[in-house]
């Protein structure tokens, strides 16, 4: 398919560029992913669309206060770092600007003296491997020196850096945030438990790569990148037997569906205990095998993850949906509003 073929006309001011207060005062769009039907509901009505019996696939990975800005010791420069993918050790794949200002052996302080780098590897678009130095724990100190990478639409800066993290955060690793998770809180998953609908974790560390926009013409030209994930045996085991047993899984966000289908496509349909690097590419055509129905946000025009809606349930649908959130001034990305396909 044609990447212009999932393009639609988003008004700028649509894009949320702060979050809500309250987490769950979002709206929620609710699609039928067979009949197109949609229905404008708030997000606490999510409860009533999950059953005794079914999953809640979430995605506890935690975000990493990942922006950091330092001095190049030599010069006094200012260099801004973005930290991408751990490496060996204190080792780190980073994004640096201005990139051409550190080259290899030089060396960047960040704060006080608390955190020091030196560059090991120069790499193509500005990036850079460094290794850190510091005393003590290296995310103790990231998290007193670190800014939340915000995704590059949002223009404001965060007052509480919390509101980028969804509430059962807990591995670290993320250069963005799972954003379909920062709508609910503990009370809210506390009363969907209570209903008898299990919930279950999964890790996905979402990069970076899923702000790049799609630079070809032809949907299947396009290369995705790659993302850490891992399931735990206990998650597996509960989704089999839920699906056995005639469950829905929900799935909380795309990185939810990209780990679960990641697996059960190797395994014919089965989730296993499993860790690894996915660059799946789900689009209309695919047939999913681990999940029924899917929480997320609205996504960027022309993206990998309006191809993925579309596939789990048709590109007409999802564009009129679209056009539909449009019309009735839903907010768009990371901050915005809800939608659930079922």
């Amino acid at each position: 398919m044609k990447v212009e073929d999932f393009d639609f006309d988003l008004p700028e001011e649509l894009i949320a560029q702060t979050p809500l207060l309250d987490r769950t005062s979002s709206r929620l769009m609710v699609l039928d992913k067979e009949s197109g039907e949609i229905k404008d509901q708030h997000f606490t009505d999510i409860i009533s669309y999950l059953n005794k019996g079914d999953a809640l696939v979430l995605n506890d990975t935690r975000v990493l206060p990942a922006r950091l800005h330092g001095i190049k010791d030599e010069t006094g420069a200012h260099i801004e770092v973005l930290l991408l993918k751990q490496k060996e050790g204190n080792a780190w794949e980073t994004l640096v600007k201005p990139a051409k200002r550190i080259r290899k052996g030089a060396t960047i302080t960040f704060g006080d003296g608390a955190l020091k780098a030196t560059c090991l590897e120069e790499l193509e678009h500005g990036g850079r491997i460094l290794e850190f130095s510091y005393e003590g724990i290296f995310y103790e100190v990231l998290e007193q020196l670190g800014e939340m990478p915000l995704p590059p639409y949002i223009k404001e800066q965060l007052a509480d850096q919390d509101r980028y993290q969804t509430v059962y955060a807990k591995e670290n690793g993320s250069a963005a945030a799972p954003t379909a998770g920062l709508h609910f809180t503990e009370e809210l998953l506390a009363q969907i438990s209570a209903k008898g609908v299990e919930i279950i974790f999964v890790t996905l560390h979402v990069g970076l790569g899923t702000f790049r926009p799609v630079d070809v013409e032809d949907t299947q030209n396009h290369k995705m990148h790659s993302e850490f994930y891992r399931l735990t045996e206990e998650s597996a085991d509960w989704i089999n037997k839920i699906k056995s047993a005639g469950g829905k899984v929900v799935a909380v966000g795309t990185t939810s569906i990209r780990t679960l289908e990641t697996i059960a496509s190797r395994h014919g349909g089965k989730l296993i205990a499993e860790s690894g690097w996915t660059d799946i590419f789900i689009s209309p055509g695919y047939k999913f095998q681990a999940v029924d129905a899917l929480i997320t946000n609205f996504h960027l025009p022309k993206s990998t993850l309006i191809m993925l809606v579309s596939a789990l349930s048709d590109r007409t649908k999802i564009l009129a949906a679209y056009n539909h959130a449009v019309e009735e001034q839903y907010r768009f990305f990371s901050f915005g509003d809800a939608m659930f396909i079922h």
